[in-house]
Order: structure tokens, then C-alpha cells, then sequence
């Protein structure tokens, strides 16, 4: 019998199968559905959803256990004008069978069955009926993904002509005077002001610095492209070339000034081409787009799998490696011109020619840098990057000498190699960490991850001390001093993500693992729990209370809220004071979950629907706050304004329980 543990392990593993699988057989044929829909004259609308099975696979009922697999189902998407009635109903009684893999008794329909739900049309000439029938099919040895078949009923579509009048008319509007979801206008009277007004203004008067301070993760982006440059520098791509480019130009070279001006040449080339591609990847992607990468199921699953297929080639399965004719024709370039024209080819050529080395490592930085949603992250990025790499080149041209004293080629850029590989592997599970968490799919609770990244790293210190040898790995007849310290830090690293599995914090990875709220099986009781995911829930809870109001915008993939949460939050001073006299509302805006229907809003000159919970709160946050950035915290009275200024990351605790003690001394000087 597995427990729930085993069971995410097993879920996970077929995650891994599923995105490295390219060659896996894709099942369409499993089962074939036809719509139907009818209606009265009254305004009553029955759709059917007709399902033909393959021999041997079933679709589960609508009433299953929690915890199990995804029953069948109706999500609206896009529907106004009317509602539902009643249920989704099965034209026949499932087949009730215990599965051994979920541990509990399942319902479902096998051959052929037709589900109906039954609707009632209020605005006869505007109604939309839109959304998704929501079904899982099995077989003996296979389960498909959740799968959704489109619907959409409009006035043309039915059966029968109308006699019905209007019941009520359902259109989503917004005023002028208040930029805000049409279903909080209703929420918001029973306040004694707009709860939902912008306070932008209110914020700067208590002198708030968080909207106007500027964002230092470009900063954060050329670093990591710089230690980037610096570690593909180490790798025998790239390594041995140094020497040899810098003999070339001394060589080639009347004198030593001109050898020293190509050289620098030869660096700057480097550093536009790479910047170069960093503005490429910004024109393709654009601004939006950057922005929604964070926090994409498929972008982050692709990111995962990029990241896992560079682990492996740098573990030795495969090299990656560019069309040899493109080496060629920069290499024949570079010959047959001369000046400064062959050196921008040969910078070209090293280029192709590291690509093997450089590729994982760039394609990393790229990575990373595209999913902070900065628009020039990619071109920060890639400067680091060249500016590293072109930096030894051009000082081993001034400085010739320093050649002799670089050490030799050998297997210690394969264990770079190796090593990286190891990073590359253990970063992966952070992408897979952010598509898991915003659609709750729930494969990667906190103590698998931790579980995985205590595996790697162990494996990682046990490599370094010559205990694992992969394929392309040279004889290792002693551990070397630096080995042997590299292989302490991993090994230590391990253990101290050990009692992380029972629920310690783990401050160190806050960054990257789940929220603890994931771990299912937690000792540790210091974490800081929200009392509310919902605004307005919040702050009525806050006037019957008479207590001031903590608002956290966060996201499930907001490196820096986990930061906050595990270094921040977990103060005894700071958890007392959010405990004890604030109700805390943590607003998750990248929460993929659907609204039981759209909310109309006006965007500047435009009217755009908010389809998911995260998209409420993230236009919530701009539209009230003037911000956008996440960790976000604000501190609000009953009625919606706010009690001081606002604060972002900063882990200082000592000025965080400034900022929550001002704020409740401002509360108590306005009741």
C-alpha cells in the first residue's frame, strides 16, 4: 500500500516521463464525444455531452472522494445571462470499484454515457452559455491528463424559439468614477467608504518609498551573468582557447600596443554579440509576455524541461553541438578578411565553437532572466555574461605573463561540467515548483522537493569525492584540496535540508522550495498563517474585530514573499504582532484558479475580463495601490485606507516591526 508520500514520488516521476518523453505515443482516440443541446420556450436549456469509449478505458463519475482523481464536471468560462440548475447528471448508475492506487473507492462509467446539465436563460437576447466540460479517462496501466471539451450556446444555437421576457439582465459594467471589479461595488456599500478607491495618494503623504524605489533586479541579473561568464570560462570549451587566442594576436601583431587593441577589440566583439541575443530574446518576447512567463504552466514546464535535458548533456549523455558548417564558414570568414573585420568573425567563431559548454549555462541565464519580467533582464543578462567572458582575453593580452601561471587543460573541466550539471538539475525543480503551485496540481508538496534536492546534492558530494564516475570522467587517483571542500559544502548542504522534511524552514532555500503551507507533514509551528485569501472577507472581519488590516500580495512564484516569509515572518516579535493585532489577507496574484464568472473592468480606454483569481488581486493591486511588484504590503484601516506607508522586500526585522508597530499606533489614533 503506498502512503500519500509515494504517491506524489510515483505522480512526479511520471511529470519527469511526461516532459522528456518525446518520443512517447500521444492517445486521441480514447474516447469521441457529441454535443447536443435543447431548449423550452420558457428559457430552459438542456445540453448533453455524449461520450463513446474505447474498449478498456472509463471516465469517472461526477461525485468522487477528495483526493482522488478529477471527477467529470461543468466550468463556466465567458457565460452571461444565465445559470445553471441542478447538477451535472449521468444517464446511467457508474460501476463503484476500489482502486489500490488511490486507496479508496472510485465511480465510473465505462462504454458509453451521456452527461446533461440543465440551464436557465435569464437575458433571452443576450445570453452566452460558454465553458468547459471537465473529464479524466483511465484504463489498466494509464491515466490521461484532466481534459476539457469546449462549449458555447449562444441565441442561435437553440431549438426553439423564445417567448420568455428578461428575468434579469447580466451585464458586467463599470463606472468612471471607480476603476474596480463590478462585483466588489456591492461588497464594498456595506463599508462606510469605497474600500476598492485607489490611496496612491494617501500612501506618498505618509512619505512611501516602495512605489517609487527602483528595482534592482537588473542588478541581481547581471551578477548572475557575470558568475555565469565566469564559471563557462572553466569549462573545456572555453578554457584552452584562452591561451591560444592570446598567442594569436601576439603573434599576429606588429607590436605590442596592436596586439593589445585587437585584443580589446576581440572582447568588445564578444560582448555584442551576446548583447546582441539578450535584445533579441527581448524584441521576440516583448515586455507582456516576460511578464507572464513567471508564473505560465507551460512556459515554466518547457523551462523545466530545458533545464533537465542541460543537465544531462553536461552529465556526458549527449553534446550539444552547432552544424559544423556554421564554425566553417565564420572560421573561412575570419581568414579571408582582415582589420577589425576578422576579429568580430573570429569572436563569432568562438562562439559557435563554445556553444556546447556555453549553451546550458546561457540558456539558464536566459532562464532566469526572462522569468523576472524585467523587459531588458535577457539583454542584462547576456552583458554579464560577455563581459565575463571577454575579461580574460583582453587582460592576458596586457598582461602575457600571467599565461604561464593559468593552470593546464584536463578532467577538471569535465567535473565542472559534471557539477553543473548537478546545479542545472536541482534548479529545474523550481520551474516545475511554480506551474505545480499555481494550478494546484499538488505533485510537488515542499517535502518531495526537499526530498529531491537532499538527493542531488548528496549525490553531488559523493561525485566530487570520486565515489561516481559518469561516462566522460577521466581516472581520479586522488581527491584534490578543493574537491575535497567542494564535496564538504555539498554533503553539508544535504544534511542540513534534512529536517526540512519534518517542517524546519530551511531559510537558506526559502527562495526556491514550496511555501510551507505545502508540507503535510509539519513539526514546525512558528510559520505565519493568513487568516484570509479574500478582501473583502478580510475586511469585514477587521470592523467586527476593530482591528487594522495586514494585505500580503504574494505569488506562488515570487522568489523574494518566500524569502520574506521564512526570514521575515518567523520572528517571534514580528508573528506575535501579526497574530495578536492584525488581520492578515494574503492575496495570491498569480492564483490560476477560475472565478465562478469573469468580472468586467475598465483598463485605461479599455474594458478587459479578469478570468482568474490572480488576475483579480494583480489589478486589484495596480489599480489601488499603484504598484505591481511582488512582495507588496500595505496596512489598512476598516474602511480601506491605508495607516502608513508601504513596504516591500526588505529582511531587516527590526524594520519590519517598526513599520507594523507605526501602523498600529496610526489605527489608534484614528478610532
Amino acid at each position: 500500500m503506498m502512503n500519500k508520500f509515494y504517491q506524489k514520488i510515483v505522480l512526479l516521476a511520471v511529470g519527469l516521463l511526461l516532459s522528456l518523453g518525446a518520443n512517447a505515443q500521444m492517445i486521441t482516440d480514447a474516447v469521441s464525444f457529441k454535443q447536443s443541446v435543447s431548449n423550452t420556450e420558457s428559457g430552459e436549456v438542456t445540453l448533453q455531452f455524449t461520450a463513446t469509449l474505447k474498449s478498456g478505458w472509463h471516465i469517472y463519475d461526477v461525485d468522487l472522494p477528495e483526493g482522488g482523481p478529477t471527477p467529470t464536471s461543468i466550468e463556466l468560462d465567458g457565460s452571461k445571462g444565465v445559470k445553471l440548475v441542478g447538477d451535472l447528471r449521468p444517464s446511467k448508475e457508474a460501476t463503484a470499484v476500489y482502486d489500490p492506487n488511490f486507496e479508496m473507492e472510485l465511480k465510473w462509467h465505462t462504454g458509453g454515457v451521456t452527461f446533461e446539465q440543465k440551464a436557465q436563460i435569464e437575458d433571452p437576447e443576450r445570453f452566452v452559455l460558454a465553458g468547459d466540460l471537465v473529464y479524466m479517462l483511465c484504463d489498466d496501466q494509464t491515466c490521461l491528463p484532466p481534459t476539457r471539451l469546449p462549449f458555447e450556446i449562444k441565441a442561435a444555437d437553440l431549438t426553439t424559439p423564445l417567448t420568455m421576457t428578461a428575468i434579469a439582465t447580466v451585464v458586467e459594467e463599470v463606472t468612471e468614477e471607480a476603476d474596480q471589479p463590478t462585483t466588489a461595488v456591492e461588497d464594498a456599500a456595506t463599508f462606510d467608504g469605497d474600500i476598492w478607491k485607489p490611496v496612491q495618494e494617501e500612501l506618498k503623504a505618509y512619505g512611501d518609498k516602495t512605489l517609487a524605489a527602483t528595482d534592482n533586479s537588473l542588478l541581481v541579473i547581471f551578477f548572475l551573468g557575470f558568475v555565469g561568464g565566469l564559471i563557462a570560462l572553466l569549462t573545456p570549451c572555453v578554457w584552452p582557447m584562452i591561451p591560444m587566442t592570446v598567442s594569436f594576436f601576439l603573434k599576429r601583431s606588429k607590436s605590442r600596443k596592436a596586439a593589445i587593441r585587437d585584443a580589446i577589440v576581440y572582447g568588445v566583439a564578444i560582448i555584442v554579440i551576446y548583447l546582441a541575443l539578450g535584445l533579441l530574446i527581448t524584441a521576440i518576447f516583448g515586455a507582456d509576455a516576460l511578464n507572464n512567463l513567471a508564473t505560465s504552466a507551460v512556459f515554466n514546464l518547457i523551462f523545466f524541461a530545458l533545464l533537465v535535458f542541460f543537465a544531462v548533456s553536461f552529465f556526458g549523455a549527449f553534446e550539444l553541438v552547432l552544424p559544423q558548417s556554421w564554425t566553417n564558414k565564420m572560421d573561412a570568414k575570419a581568414e579571408s578578411t582582415s582589420g577589425l573585420l576578422s576579429i568580430f568573425f573570429m569572436a563569432f567563431t568562438l562562439a559557435l565553437v563554445s556553444f556546447s559548454c556555453t549553451g546550458p549555462i546561457i540558456g539558464t541565464l536566459l532562464v532566469e532572466a526572462a522569468t523576472s519580467g524585467s523587459l531588458l533582464s535577457p539583454a542584462i543578462g547576456m552583458l554579464g555574461f560577455a563581459v565575463a567572458l571577454a575579461l580574460p582575453f583582453t587582460l592576458f593580452a596586457i598582461f602575457p605573463n600571467f599565461l604561464q601561471s593559468m593552470p593546464k587543460s584536463g578532467g577538471w573541466m569535465t567535473s565542472v561540467k559534471v557539477t553543473l550539471g548537478f546545479l542545472e538539475l536541482a534548479l529545474s525543480l523550481k520551474f516545475l515548483s511554480v506551474a505545480d503551485l499555481a494550478y494546484g496540481w499538488g505533485i510537488l508538496d515542499r517535502e518531495t522537493f526537499v526530498a529531491l534536492w537532499i538527493i542531488i546534492f548528496f549525490l553531488l558530494g559523493i561525485y566530487l569525492l570520486g565515489k561516481l564516475k559518469l561516462p566522460h570522467d577521466s581516472d581520479l587517483p586522488y581527491v584534490s584540496v578543493s574537491r575535497l571542500f567542494l564535496a564538504i559544502i555539498s554533503l553539508s548542504f544535504a544534511m542540513y535540508m534534512v529536517p526540512g522534511l519534518w517542517g524546519a524552514p530551511l531559510k537558506a532555500i526559502s527562495a526556491f522550495a514550496p511555501p510551507l503551507y505545502t508540507q503535510d507533514f509539519n513539526l514546525y509551528t512558528a510559520e505565519v498563517h493568513p487568516k484570509f485569501h479574500d478582501y473583502e472577507s478580510g475586511m469585514r472581519a477587521a470592523r467586527a474585530e476593530g482591528k487594522p488590516v495586514l494585505i500580503d500580495f504574494s505569488g506562488y512564484g515570487c522568489v523574494n514573499c518566500r524569502e520574506m516569509e521564512a526570514s521575515v515572518w518567523t520572528d517571534p516579535k514580528v508573528k506575535s504582532i501579526i497574530d495578536d493585532q492584525f488581520i492578515l489577507i494574503t492575496l495570491i496574484v498569480d492564483d490560476k484558479t477560475r472565478l465562478p464568472e469573469y468580472i468586467e473592468v475598465r483598463d485605461g480606454d479599455q474594458t478587459r475580463k479578469l478570468k482568474t483569481i490572480g488576475e483579480k488581486w494583480s489589478y486589484f493591486q495596480s489599480q489601488k495601490f499603484g504598484a505591481n511588484a511582488q512582495p507588496f504590503y500595505v496596512m489598512l484601516d476598516g474602511n480601506g485606507l491605508p495607516l502608513g506607508p508601504s513596504y516591500g522586500f526588505d529582511k531587516n526585522v527590526d524594520n519590519y516591526v517598526k513599520w507594523l508597530q507605526s501602523g498600529l499606533a496610526e489605527y489608534k489614533k484614528k478610532k
